[in-house]
């Protein structure tokens, strides 16, 4: 029989948590409050290097022909805003990248395909990829010059150069790696040539296209810098060249800044679509 005490605690102990009503998802656990009061401290090390960084502008030991104060950086950004020189570089250096990234993105992915589906398409396309991607192609700016002249066209085919191969390769890998076995699955479905592409091929290799894509876009900022240091008369490039000449060290940094927002602005787009895209792989991972 038991005790007044022993019934008083057990009514005060909390119930253990029954199992999760039917139709309802478990909760996700919550990230834990250390990790979240964690996080700032990734911005120490960046905050002391920029302190430091306009402490010695300040005080005469970084000179400022060398490199500029983050305080003059700054400005310097408010000024180039404001008159509309920096804004119109970003437009003219966007559309050189668009451009570029598309005409090239949509030839490695097709030749990709080509190899990737066909022991004769791999004969005829990887050799050549292959050569083409062993060539210094930042090496073939003078032959462009000669070929298309020294308007947007060449800055355009050598982005679109660059972008090209990483897209291939990782899309090739990406075709190659599709198991074998949903292509048997596709035979015995009697599926068509076109959609065995759509519905096993393409989504069986989108994981490592995607990579590609990263990549892709990363290599189009590193060359449209060096296209535009050739020849330009607008865009991000010309405005580092021009500042260049007049040794104006602060809008060179602000150029180099905002290539790299740019790259990281694209990158995180990319990494947004892969998320919303595999989606799937999450449930499947337990993630």
């Amino acid at each position: 029989m038991s005790s007044p005490a022993l019934e008083v605690q057990a009514a005060r102990e909390p119930a253990p948590p029954g199992p999760p009503a039917p139709g309802r998802p478990p909760r996700p656990p919550a990230p834990r409050p250390s990790a979240r009061r964690k996080a700032w401290r990734r911005w120490i090390s960046p905050l002391v290097v920029v302190v430091l960084w306009q402490v010695a502008s300040a005080t005469g030991l970084l000179p400022e022909r060398l490199l500029a104060g983050p305080a003059t950086i700054a400005a310097t950004t408010v000024d180039l805003v404001t008159d509309g020189t920096l804004p119109t570089a970003i437009a003219v250096s966007l559309q050189r990248v668009a451009i570029g990234f598309v005409l090239g993105g949509l030839a490695g992915v097709l030749l990709a395909l080509v190899a990737g589906l066909s022991r004769a398409g791999e004969n005829a396309v990887d050799p050549l990829m292959q050569m083409l991607r062993a060539l210094p192609f930042f090496g073939l700016i003078p032959l462009f010059i000669l070929w298309f002249g020294i308007g947007e066209t060449p800055k355009v085919t050598l982005v679109a150069l660059a972008v090209s191969f990483p897209l291939y390769l990782n899309t090739f890998a990406g075709v190659r790696g599709v198991d074998g076995k949903l292509a048997e699955l596709a035979r015995t479905l009697e599926l068509g040539r076109a959609a065995l592409i759509r519905h096993i091929v393409l989504p069986g290799a989108l994981p490592q296209t995607l990579v590609g894509l990263r990549q892709s876009l990363g290599v189009a900022w590193l060359a449209l810098i060096v296209a535009e240091q050739v020849n330009a008369d607008a865009g991000l490039g010309y405005m580092i060249n021009d500042a260049r000449e007049f040794l104006r060290t602060d809008v060179i940094v602000v150029g180099l800044l905002v290539y790299s927002a740019l790259g990281l602005l694209t990158d995180a787009v990319v990494r947004l679509l892969e998320r919303r895209a595999l989606s799937w792989r999450s449930g499947f991972l337990g993630e």
